[in-house]
């Protein structure tokens, strides 16, 4: 059973979040780096490709499909700008062939704003200053806070009388109790599945030392003991480690052994974070043994999120705690290097809790809004409603016609742009499930997105939780597993800070 969450948008959520008119910062920066590409050819002149349905494609969405595009086809004068984190391009070159694309697709006029850095900031900072958007990307936390500042419009009964989202094959209805509020309200659609974090390992590695997928901490230590010893790799060396982190990110799926959540949980109407309790001692203690036997990498504590990715691509470790994204990544990766790889990357579930369920982190929705002072919150909806049908999902996931992918006889082709984007426009897992990925589906992600679904949690973390409580935690933790302090002093440590700085209560 799931953990009580503490309602953090009240005093917590509203106490940071009075500081909007200054611009204040929220946790969990959702900018987008652009990458480096050239645009080769305007879309703006391309015939508009046939969209790729499932073949059980719902007959009810086809026809509701069908009703959207004709209906905005049938309009004109129609514009919407859009402040958004990830959905675009990857340069603004590219950016502006995406709005084009998304006005030959819809017939509607789009002004795409999007910051390449510093998004949180500008987004609240434009929000204070009354600058209007019809449409605005944030995350579920950012979310909360604009929901209590009555910044955002309610779309319940939008969303309602939606014959696109309130279809279940287009959003599941148990999802939709990521973004649901008091009394049943919404005012969000999301746009993409988010996944979970969860153990990675190499499967091939898994195979040739006929070994099973690991279900309790002494079985991960096994598992753990065979990389490091048995030579996996087949160099003769004993070069490789059972598990690499990026700090303590993320440690989740092992402090599931202990039924030990992730944010925050309400316990007696107070709010507590049970990594800094003494349930979640024993876990610090067995990742001290990984440490001392030499069976986590032991740059662990400065390794970024890039080195431990390489750490597995590079045949140097046997496990990593990642997306579920990331197994297709990793598996694409090593094929698209070589065809005839033995290289297998597979997600598993993290260990059993003491009920019998599994603890791992879900990712916080990303979801698109209609602030209260959009100038043309119909057609803003009828997009929302649109980038849920498949052509919007080809453009969220392949991207832009004759730059990113070519249609040709009917097939479907990456670009060599596309290939270095990797299907990702800012949607590249949709929930949508009468679509089908015209390139294919990148080897191990259904299975992941299978064990997020099922195991995954959504914390509740609330704005200071980034900035705040992880330096805490890591601080302390990571000196746990270190050895130079013990999990007790650590516990202790770190609830003594939170106490402090009033974090916990």
């Amino acid at each position: 059973m799931s953990p009580r969450r503490p309602s953090l948008s009240r005093r917590d959520l509203i106490a940071r979040s009075a500081a909007l008119g200054a611009g204040a910062t929220l946790s969990g920066s959702l900018g987008n780096a652009a990458a480096q590409s050239t645009p080769v050819a305007s879309p703006a002149a391309s015939p508009v490709a046939s969209p790729v349905a499932s073949p059980v494609a719902s007959a009810e969405f086809l026809a509701a499909q069908d009703a959207l595009i004709a209906d905005l086809q049938s309009q004109s004068g129609k514009k919407l700008r859009m402040l958004s984190a990830v959905v675009g391009g990857k340069t603004p070159e590219e950016d502006t062939l995406f709005a084009q694309e998304i006005t030959r697709l819809t017939n509607i006029e789009v002004e795409l704003v999007h910051p390449t850095a510093d998004y949180d900031e500008k987004l609240l900072a434009d929000l204070a200053a009354g600058v209007e958007y019809d449409l605005i990307y944030m995350n579920k936390n950012q979310m909360d806070v604009l929901v209590d500042q009555e910044v955002l419009t309610d779309l319940t009964d939008r969303i309602q009388g939606s014959a696109i989202l309130s279809d279940p094959t287009v959003i599941p209805p148990a999802e939709l109790d990521l973004v649901r509020y008091p009394e049943d309200r919404f005012y969000s659609v999301f746009n993409k599945f988010e996944g979970a974090r969860m153990p990675t390992v190499r499967q091939d590695w898994m195979d040739a030392l006929g070994l099973e997928a690991p279900t309790t901490l002494d079985e991960f230590y096994n598992v753990m003991v065979a990389f490091r010893d048995q030579d996996p790799d087949g160099n003769g060396a004993a070069d490789t480690f059972g598990l690499s982190t990026a700090g303590i990110y993320d440690i989740q799926p092992f402090m599931s052994a202990a039924g030990v959540y992730p944010g925050y949980v309400e316990v007696d109407g107070g709010r507590t974070i049970p990594y800094a309790t003494e349930a979640a001692i024993p876990v610090y203690e067995w990742l001290a043994r990984l440490y001392a036997e030499k069976l986590l990498d032991p740059n662990f504590a400065t390794n970024e999120t890039a080195d431990m990715r390489n750490m597995f691509l590079t045949d140097r470790v046997g496990m990593v705690t990642y997306w579920d994204t990331w197994v297709g990544l990793f598996n694409n990766t090593r094929l698209t290097e070589d065809p005839g790889t033995t290289f297998v990357a597979k997600g598993i579930p993290g260990a059993v809790a003491p009920d019998g369920s599994i603890i791992i982190s879900r990712g916080q929705p990303s979801v698109w809004t209609i602030p209260v002072n959009a100038q043309d919150p119909d057609t803003a909806f009828k997009f929302l409603e649109w980038w849920n049908t498949i052509p919007g999902i080809t453009l969220g996931t392949l991207g832009i016609l004759d730059h990113d992918y070519t249609v040709t006889d009917g097939t479907y082709a990456l670009t060599d742009v596309g290939a270095e984007h990797n299907m990702d426009h800012g949607s590249p897992t949709p929930y949508n499930t009468n679509w089908v990925n015209p390139i294919g589906t990148l080897p191990g992600l259904i299975e992941a997105q299978a064990i997020s679904v099922e195991h995954g949690y959504l914390a509740v973390a609330g704005p200071d939780f980034t900035p705040k409580v992880e330096p805490i935690l890591e601080e302390f933790i990571v000196k746990a597993i270190l050895g130079e302090l013990t999990a007790g002093e650590a516990v202790t440590g770190m609830q003594e800070q939170l106490t402090s700085q009033g974090l916990i209560d």
